[in-house]
């Protein structure tokens, strides 16, 4: 079994998404720009319901990996930890079996904006559950109501 620092270390490797989140400048955006580039490649060649599995593994293990990073960190949802921004931009693409660079591109945007704007019932989501289920599931909703205006926008072809 690894000792808790080798464990602390791979939780704030989890929770930063590598170096993503010590990005000197917007670490949440560059998570999420990070998790958008990655999607056509990793997250939607996979089937539907592989997608579902997908994030509740991203879910569970980064709830893990932010709540010891708070910890560590000693601080509540401290900025460089951006895992939850990997659960809400993949949840912003999940019902769509591919997508073009435009449109991957409309969907952090989307995310983004719901994300930091955190309309209801995003920033009410932020207080549902305690430590890194907390910090993961807020993101979750910003990513289910920015899901909702990219199939909007893709259905009336918009995009």
């Amino acid at each position: 079994m690894p000792d808790s620092s080798t464990r602390d270390r791979v939780a704030l490797a989890i929770a930063r998404l590598g170096p993503s989140g010590v990005c000197p400048v917007c670490p949440g955006t560059c998570g999420a720009a990070v998790a958008a580039m990655l999607a056509p490649f990793v997250f939607l060649p996979l089937s539907l319901p592989m997608r579902c599995v997908a994030l509740a593994v991203v879910y569970f293990i980064g709830a893990w990996a932010a709540g010891r990073a708070e910890h560590l960190l000693g601080r509540k949802d401290p900025g460089e930890v951006v895992v939850d921004e990997l659960l809400g931009q993949w949840v912003t693409m999940l019902p769509f079996a591919s997508l073009t660079w435009p449109q991957v591109l409309a969907a952090f945007a989307l995310f983004r904006l719901f994300d930091i704007l955190k309309p209801w019932p995003v920033r009410a989501a932020e207080s549902w559950l305690p430590g890194g289920h907390g910090v993961m599931v807020d993101d979750g909703v910003a990513g289910l109501e920015a899901m909702l205006v990219l199939a909007g926008l893709l259905h009336f072809g918009l995009l």
